[in-house]
């Protein structure tokens, strides 16, 4: 298994990294779980976008949001060939030590089989499981001290 050194994640500042990013999004989410391409493409110009290489390939990608509610991660993606491997763990490291100091609600919508993987960071099942996109989720809020 590659070591975690094998893996860098960039804060995406031009287009040419943003076309990675959606790139990545296109292939996980409209091609390998049939979300509708209406539903992924929103919030954009708002989001800081986060791309994620393993040995200098394009492997999985990220964002955050302000929203009127507090930090919202969104879009975590990692290509098949990818998984397992730490890309995951990486972003969302990368995305949690880029938010403000001032932020002090932090949430996502997590996927079912994601779950467990933001447990590791500290984040709680909040409310019902509900549908999104086709896809089961659970909203999670990351627990403060």
């Amino acid at each position: 298994m590659p070591s975690s050194n094998d893996i860098k994640v960039y804060k995406v500042t031009d287009a040419e990294n943003l076309n990675k990013v959606y790139e990545i999004r296109r292939i996980v989410f409209v091609e390998e779980q049939n979300c509708p391409p209406e539903l992924e493409w929103e919030f954009e110009e708002e989001s800081t976008h986060f791309l994620a290489l393993m040995n200098d390939s394009p492997a999985g990608a990220s964002r955050w949001r302000k929203t009127d509610h507090g930090y919202k991660l969104e879009r975590f993606a990692v290509l098949k060939q990818f998984r397992g491997k730490g890309v995951a763990q990486s972003l969302i490291i990368a995305v949690l030590n880029d938010l403000p100091a001032t932020a002090n609600y932090i949430y996502l919508n997590a996927q079912v089989q994601a779950i467990p993987l933001y447990e590791k960071f500290g984040f709680v099942k909040i409310g019902e499981q509900f549908e999104e996109a086709g896809i089961q989720h659970f909203k999670m809020v990351l627990k403060t001290a």
